[in-house]
């Protein structure tokens, strides 16, 4: 079953402890750092939002290594949350491994599909709000050179990637999009520095806006960008603060809203897939008092009404997961 889904919002964080009442739910981190100002920090603001408007509690866990991914899914199970949300793609192995094991426990798994019977699997449409991105990047363009670097190749990536090159074609058909990753492990979300080398080396190359889907390594990015005079676009989370004037919008992905929601709903959610995409106010672009003088009442409105047909179903985003002949490139 797949469903659009509207959410909610943002929410809270307390440690683990035994003492928790049984009901609970729990926040499983993935890889990176709670606090990466992107996509674990987005889960955490959902939790966090819960917590304020229910007065509720609930318990989180940090992984170190991927080595604990199904040992930790199970201790939290074990000590009775519910539901369990789970971040990111790579750990669909591990719900499929855990829970069937907990068939009373409602787990919730974002970035990935597992088709079980206890498990909501929340995925994002980010060619979409790449797309969005993509046509600023190319209003804002100077040089005829944009840029992406992302975090691990893997077709999720791969998806930010050609959408963000379909919307800077959309404005400009000629213009040169450049591509690098940061690696093929895990190690490739939390690499700032390595990060910052390769937006240098695409600025080097002519960029004057850098896209950065990478995790904590777009902060690299990000800062490379600003040292360079040129703009850079954020991820996930709003990151227009972290470099105001520099960072020309940031791609949204709500994740908050998802991890509000799963919350929200409690033990015995309902299953299946759910399916985040513009029409559901699941991806986005973000303007605020940090970006506003950058966007252009014209750059706006042609955003806006990008916006409009995609949800309206009159412009269609090629989705590279589905086929990797992206036609941007």
């Amino acid at each position: 079953m797949t469903r659009s889904h509207k959410f909610a919002g943002a929410a809270s964080l307390l440690a683990l402890s035994a003492g928790m009442a049984h009901a609970d739910p729990a926040l499983m981190f993935d890889l990176g750092g709670k606090f990466d100002k992107s996509f674990n920090e987005a889960a955490y603001n959902g939790a966090e939002r819960w917590r304020e408007e229910t007065g509720g509690s609930y318990r989180e866990i940090e992984m170190q290594a991927a080595a604990q991914r199904v040992q930790f899914a199970r201790r939290l199970a074990e000590a009775g949350s519910n539901p369990v949300v789970v971040m990111g793609f790579q750990n669909a192995p591990t719900l499929e491994e855990v829970a069937p094991d907990y068939p009373d426990t409602s787990f919730v798994l974002i970035d990935a599909v597992v088709d079980l019977p206890n498990v909501r699997s929340v995925i994002f449409a980010e060619h979409e709000g790449s797309y969005l991105v993509g046509m600023l990047a190319a209003m804002a363009n100077e040089t005829g050179t944009v840029s992406f670097v992302g975090g691990m190749e893997i077709p999720l990536i791969a998806a930010f990637a050609c959408g963000y090159a379909q919307g800077a074609k959309a404005v400009n058909p000629d213009i040169n999009v450049i591509v690098n990753y940061t690696g093929d492990t895990p190690a490739a979300w939390n690499d700032p520095v390595r990060g910052g080398e390769i937006a240098r080396a695409q600025i080097s190359q002519g960029s004057d806006v850098v896209f950065a889907a990478a995790g904590g390594t777009g902060l690299g990015v990000l800062q490379a960008a600003e040292d360079a005079g040129v703009f850079s676009i954020g991820v996930d989370s709003n990151q227009n603060y972290l470099h105001p004037g520099s960072v020309l919008t940031s791609m949204l992905k709500l994740v908050d809203q998802a991890v509000y929601d799963a919350f929200t709903d409690g033990p015995g959610l309902e299953t299946g897939v759910v399916q985040m995409n513009l029409a559901a106010g699941g991806v986005g672009y973000a303007l605020d008092e940090h970006n506003e003088h950058l966007i252009s009442d014209e750059m706006q409105e042609a955003v806006e009404a990008a916006k409009a047909a995609i949800i309206a179903g009159e412009l269609s985003v090629h989705d590279y997961r589905e086929d990797s002949a992206c036609p941007a490139f």
